[in-house]
């Protein structure tokens, strides 16, 4: 904030330090005015106005911060619940609505000791938490699947929500009950279609009547008001503002994981094997420390160490602020099912309750003697000088677009084979992936796994590196590992079209398909894993188990988390065969959804539109880092991406001859030297 304010000539904040590299920070900002966004990670209020004076100075108001539909959501008043929690041993009856507060409330041990004193306390729940396990009475709710819904998540825009199944068991969805206690004569539905009328409806033109304003919005899902107004001033004496000076040279930082969040899906074990995009962790939370502090107190990955009162794992991360520890929430509970009980540690209890404040500095770092072996499915965290993920700089891309794929021709001129080459007459199955758009954030490893029926194999297995995951995320550390570049790169079945796993299973249970695509027919498989030999990407998966129920034999069942019970059985997706103990399974680029648009267009007497197919992962991702499609058709997407000077093959001097291309990953940073510098190893 001061580095600019001393450039616009506005008034500067009494601090005790600043940042050497602010500067150069300051000054791509200061670059970029009217087209920079400078977001807040806390909920200090000191934090926020100061991050909102930056935006107001860097003119960015009205232009990259919109206010036409502001933000409705986490409307909750931290004060309320503090003044809740200390007056709860006056009320009579408590009604816990879609919360768990025993677990997930800083002051937990308050409310456990209230709800007993308390004469009636309710739960209305989905599932079974902490805090039903301490009420009266619990009153099992629908899931959301299975109700009515109605949402306004910003100003002007509202949704609406059907069912999709009947509900399962004999369960009322929430309102329904809070309506029936109230003695309204009216279901949820008839009450929604009512509040629409009189909020919504009224709201609008009135071109239609409210039957046609209602069906429409009903099939849409969402109807959208135009609240455009002009664009407010950020005014606040900033420079008035005492930055607080830290107590502490530690700092603990709390933070929601990418993959359980705040920890109410903890029973979810696709989520809990889905490994950590940064550290590549799964079934635990760890407190991460970086390379350096790690050294000064002596501490190993798996070492627990005591920060107050809890014991955690640490995790040496580089990248990591020296003098921080970061540690996840939405662990350590105990009543959440055979996945999400007693998995990790539960600090919520580290949270200061004002503002919710995810942060701790007053606590002291302690190693103590035990060890605890985290599950982590990447060891190695260097490319060791290869060109595996292939990057350039901006300013070198301009001059040159081949720059840093300039090995890519030279390979091309070498591939020479004593087999004749295969010309596929009709479709051609490719993907692209973009590294400059993929984020690593894993959303394609969990459809993938979901769409695909892949099994959870569980925290030990994990450790034996049998995880099953049918793509992954490679993710690759270069430089100082107190402030290392990183770079991540999915990587899925090449569908190589000189497959060298193909060329050496015995029984020909993998074999080639006349549309490109590298296909198990898994009844022929005979488990000798020839082929996972053989591939030098590892991408092939061996069932040490049976995760399904599909073998005949019981004493081969693997059911750690009750994945074959027949209420989990019902997420399996019909469509993709379940896999039996002994059989190599992979990615098949979901063969399953490129036949239903086959058929579906060949019942319509047409052909494949391109994009029409997509797999799992292009569905799912968030940032349109995969495009899939035919790469005989010279005007699909796939083609044309293959097309470009950035795209090139992982391994491509093995002559594989994949179907997957990788493009160029371009970093708008200072050229710093090549590509194929050396890249560390951490411990």
């Amino acid at each position: 904030y001061n580095y600019i304010a001393n450039k616009v000539g506005e008034k500067e904040i009494s601090v005790s330090k600043t940042h050497h590299e602010i500067s150069k920070l300051g000054d791509e900002l200061l670059k970029n005015k009217g087209k920079s966004l400078v977001v807040c990670g806390t909920n200090n209020k000191e934090t926020q106005l100061i991050i909102n004076g930056i935006n107001q100075m860097l003119g960015n108001y009205g232009k990259t911060i919109s206010f036409n539909h502001s933000l409705l959501t986490k409307q909750g008043d931290d004060m309320q619940m503090l003044e809740f929690v200390d007056k709860m041993d006056s009320y009579k009856g408590v009604i816990f609505y879609d919360c768990n507060p025993a677990y997930d409330y800083s002051a937990s041990e308050k409310i456990e000791k209230a709800i007993k004193n308390i004469d009636l306390s309710i739960s209305l729940s989905t599932i079974p938490d902490e805090t039903s396990e301490l009420v009266h009475y619990v009153c099992p709710a629908n899931n959301y699947l299975e109700s009515w819904n109605d949402y306004n998540p910003k100003e002007g825009i509202y949704n609406l929500a059907q069912p999709c199944i009947h509900p399962i068991f004999s369960t009322r969805q929430e309102q329904e009950s809070l309506l029936k206690w109230v003695e309204k004569d009216t279901d949820y539905y008839q009450y929604i279609k009512n509040v629409w009328k009189a909020d919504v409806y009224s709201k609008t033109n009135r071109l239609f009547d409210f039957t046609d304003f209602w069906n429409k919005s009903l099939q849409d899902g969402i109807f959208e008001l135009d609240v455009r107004r002009t664009e407010p001033k950020f005014k606040f004496d900033i420079g008035s503002i005492k930055v607080p000076d830290l107590t502490s040279d530690l700092e603990i930082q709390i933070y929601e994981s990418a993959n359980i969040g705040s920890g109410k899906y903890a029973n979810n074990p696709w989520l809990q094997e889905l490994p950590d995009p940064v550290s590549k962790v799964t079934w635990d939370n760890y407190a991460a420390i970086s390379p350096a502090l790690a050294k000064e107190q002596n501490i190993k990955t798996g070492d627990v160490i005591k920060l107050g009162s809890i014991k955690i794992p640490a995790l040496v991360q580089p990248g990591q602020a020296k003098n921080t520890i970061s540690i996840a929430l939405g662990y350590g509970r105990t009543v959440a099912g055979k996945s999400g009980k007693d998995i990790g540690t539960n600090v919520y209890g580290l949270i200061k309750p004002d503002n919710y404040r995810q942060y701790y500095t007053d606590i002291n770092l302690e190693k103590t003697l035990a060890f605890k072996e985290l599950a982590t499915t990447q060891l190695h965290d260097s490319m060791e000088g290869r060109d595996i993920v292939r990057e350039t700089t901006l300013d070198q891309y301009k001059e040159n677009p081949e720059s840093g794929n300039e090995r890519h021709k030279e390979v091309e001129k070498h591939h020479q084979t004593l087999y004749q080459e295969y010309i596929y007459e009709g479709h051609h199955w490719a993907m692209a992936v973009d590294l400059n758009a993929c984020t690593g954030c894993n959303a394609c490893v969990a459809a993938c796994s979901i769409e695909n029926n892949v099994p959870i194999v569980g925290k030990e297995e994990v450790k034996r590196a049998h995880e099953m995951h049918w793509m992954r995320i490679d993710r690759y550390y270069a430089g100082d590992p107190d402030n290392p570049e990183v770079v991540r790169q999915p990587v899925m079945c090449q569908h190589c079209d000189n497959a060298p796993c193909e060329n050496v299973c015995p029984v020909g249970a993998t074999n080639h398909s006349s549309e490109g695509i590298n296909q198990m027919a898994y009844n022929r498989c005979i488990g000798t894993r020839y082929c996972n030999n053989n591939c030098p990407y590892k991408v092939r998966r061996f069932n040490w188990f049976d995760y399904n129920k599909s073998d005949a034999l019981e004493g081969n069942l693997y059911d750690a988390h009750g994945m074959t019970k027949d209420l989990p059985r019902m997420v399996l997706n019909p469509d993709v065969t379940v896999r039996a103990k002994g059989v190599i399974e992979k990615c098949s680029f979901c063969v399953q959804r490129i036949q239903e648009k086959k058929l579906k267009a060949k019942l319509e007497n047409r052909v494949l539109e391109d994009g029409e197919i997509k797999p799992a992962c292009q569905q799912t991702c968030p940032a349109n880092a995969i495009v899939f499609g035919d790469l005989n058709d010279k005007n699909s997407k796939v083609h044309k991406l293959f097309e470009q000077q950035r795209r090139y093959h992982l391994l491509e001097e093995l002559h594989t001859l994949p179907s997957v291309g990788y493009l160029t990953k371009v970093k708008n940073v200072e050229a710093k030297g090549s590509n194929n510098e050396d890249h560390h190893k951490h411990a």
